[in-house]
């Protein structure tokens, strides 16, 4: 059934010097995620935010606080981030082998948390195979980890669209897919209509004049051509 692209604005790039203004800013215009990029200086060559932010701001918003670990350890500092509050947490796979992939997906839903896998533009959707079949996301990387603001890597919703394939193969059809780097109004359709549903902002949303008329205006963009894709789809 059709469902409505959720947007999740990256918090990377909003004003840290009001940022309690900016998450109420994004809830009332509508956001579903709140996207928070945890850097550790080591996996990606920057340094972002960690637990103390989060544990401010997962009781602060009905918004699902969306944690995305660009990190070298995430077997150990997963429970960090679980105790801090997130609802979902997103390991990247070329940080873990295997078994510690599957390791990491069945820590988080132990602690009744969203397990989500992130792939790094170079990265073949088949790493996402030993867990695909439990996943509950799978996020696609449009730019290089480590800095807001890069352009989107065009080809970007094909990879969309494999790991759209391989979810339903494996009878997952639940899993949602996220893309991030590079979303505004040009590029969510591309990734849209390939099968994304969760679309992850920086720029587009918190550098925008008015925020909220932002994130409406993605989402329909998104939306338009995901039905249209859909519909074609029917016809074929």
């Amino acid at each position: 059934m059709y469902q409505p692209v959720k947007i999740a604005p990256s918090i990377l790039s909003a004003d840290f010097m009001h940022l309690s203004d900016s998450i109420a800013l994004i809830e009332e215009g509508g956001a579903n995620f709140v996207h928070i990029d945890v850097m550790d200086g080591h996996f990606v060559p920057n340094l972002t935010m960690g637990v103390p932010l989060l544990k401010q701001l997962a009781p602060a918003t009905d918004m699902v606080c969306d944690v995305h670990l660009m990190i070298d350890n995430p077997l150990i500092e997963l429970p960090w981030f679980i105790d801090a509050g997130a609802d979902l947490l997103n390991v990247h796979a070329e940080a873990l082998t295997d078994e510690e992939l599957v390791r990491a997906v069945a820590m988080i839903h132990e602690a009744g948390c969203l397990a989500a896998v992130a792939l790094k533009p170079k990265t073949p959707a088949s790493a996402l195979a030993p867990v695909i079949a439990d996943l509950d996301m799978a996020l696609v990387m449009s730019v290089e980890p480590g800095f807001s603001g890069q352009s989107y890597i065009v080809g970007s919703d094909l990879k969309v669209a494999e790991v759209a394939a391989r979810a339903r193969a494996a009878g997952n059809d639940e899993m949602l897919i996220q893309v991030d780097g590079g979303i505004g109004v040009a590029t969510a359709p591309l990734v849209a209509a390939a099968g994304a549903d969760v679309l992850v902002c920086g720029n587009a949303v918190f550098k925008a004049e008015d925020p909220a008329s932002a994130i409406t205006a993605v989402r329909g963009a998104a939306d338009e051509a995901r039905l249209a894709a859909l519909a074609a789809g029917e016809r074929a």
